[in-house]
Order: structure tokens, then sequence, then C-alpha cells
């Protein structure tokens, strides 16, 4: 890849995983789009000062630009004009980190009556018909240069079931499914498609309440870090061996990955 061509886009780039993956990419030289939702000014220009000083170790500092873009992903029109700033503000990423997500504020279910219809459908819209709709607006500019990462957030749950709840174990569980039938489409063309699954991730909107009692649920005995995912994602963009995966990053929690 050339210097200018070195554009990543990371959805939910103000949260724990992602903040830590922008700090991390723009390290390796990569320009970054930032997306936001809610995050208040001060945390996005936190942000922005922090990928800046992160690039002054890049051998392409000073080649590097990095935008924040807000959108709200439950929002499909809104998911589409992300995408079209982006691409119009900093051209066509090559990296795609869709690590935006949500439990729609239901963070611990003890049966499925708990679980509304519309709680189900907006943690599907965002966690799932997002991810699948920027994929799909991002893949032809890749396609066209016979390079690309795709990247899914996913999370222990989509394998076992974790410990939030159905809404959002099966929104993640989906993306496995996308991700093993979308490598195969798109191998050959230079394209890669993986995705992490995280599980109790300290710094994030994810954990839910009960730390104590949860990390002892790890085998490892502790909640992961931010910068351990953003270490995998690393090592997915560079490894151009490695798609149709799921490595799931859970200090032991789960069977599978």
């Amino acid at each position: 890849m050339s210097s200018t061509a070195k554009i990543a886009l990371i959805t939910g780039a103000t949260g724990g995983i992602g903040k830590a993956t922008s700090y991390a990419l723009a390290k390796e030289g990569f320009s970054v789009a930032l997306h936001y939702n809610a995050a208040p000014e001060s945390s996005v220009k936190e942000l922005l000062d922090g990928v800046k000083s992160a690039a002054s170790s890049s051998s392409n500092e000073g080649q590097q630009v990095f935008k924040a873009f807000q959108a709200n992903l439950g929002d499909l029109e809104a998911v589409k004009r992300l995408h079209k700033d982006v691409v119009s503000s900093m051209g066509d990423p090559a990296v795609v980190f869709l690590n935006a997500g949500s439990t729609a504020g239901l963070n611990s279910v003890s049966h499925i009556s708990d679980i509304t219809p519309e709680i189900f459908e907006q943690t599907w819209r965002i966690n799932t018909a997002s991810p699948f709709l920027l994929t799909q607006l991002c893949l032809p500019a890749m396609e066209k240069v016979q390079w690309g990462r795709i990247i899914f957030n996913s999370s222990v749950a989509g394998i076992n079931g974790g410990v939030i709840g159905g809404h959002y174990a099966s929104s993640k569980a989906a993306l496995h499914g996308l991700v093993h039938w979308l490598a195969g489409v798109v191998a050959k063309k230079g394209i890669t498609v993986n995705a992490l699954a995280p599980a109790l991730v300290e710094d994030t909107a994810m954990l839910p309440v009960g730390g104590d009692e949860l990390a002892k649920k790890i085998p490892v005995g502790r909640f992961g870090r931010p910068e351990e995912m953003a270490n995998t994602v690393v090592w997915m963009v560079k490894t151009a061996y490695l798609t149709n995966k799921v490595i799931a990053v859970d200090g032991g929690f789960s069977y599978g990955g």
C-alpha cells in the first residue's frame, strides 16, 4: 500500500477499544476517520489529540490525516451519509474496523421476556445492520485496488451466549455468519474479512455491573484491556494470510475462536 492509500475507518472510536485501536493504527502510519455518535466534544477533542500524538512515531507523520465524523448508526441513512462524508473528505478506507456496538441499554437479562421486540430490533440495527451496510459501501473501492481489511468487533457472546442477553448475543453471532460467507467471496481479491470476539473489557460501555464477580468467571482472572484488542486488530491488518476467522480474545472464557 502507498502511504496515501492508508486510510482506516473506525466506528465507535471514542470508546475504549475504538480509541486504543485508533492510536495503534495511527502509529502504523494510517490516516484515521474517527466515527462517534453521542460523545461530548471534549472526548472527541481528546481522541483527535491522542491520535496525532500517537502518529508522532509513524514513518508517515506529516502525511496522515485525522478527522472525526458524527453519525447515529441506528439510522441507516446516517450510515450512508457517514460513508459519503468520509470518502469525500479523506478518500476510500482501505481498512474498516466495525467496532461500534450497543446493548440498547439492557445489560443484564434473566429471561427472554425481558427483551422487547423494539430492544431486539434496535440492537440488531446498530450491531449487525450498520456494519453490514458499511461493509457493502466500502467494498467496491477495495475490490478496485485489490486490497482491503474488513474487521468486525464481535463478542464472546456470539460464541457462548455471554452474560448480557439474547438480543446482544444473537446480533454478534450474526456477524460471524457474515464473516464466513463474505471472506470466501473476496479472498482472491486481496481483501481479508475477520472478527475479534472480546470477552469483558475494561473501559467499555459493554461491561455489565458486578465487576469483581464477573472477573472471576474469566480463567485468567481479570478483564481484558482495550490495548489488547487493538493489538489483535493490528495483527489482522498486517496478516494477509489470515481471513475467515473469528478470534476470541477472552482470557480463556470460551472454547471457540
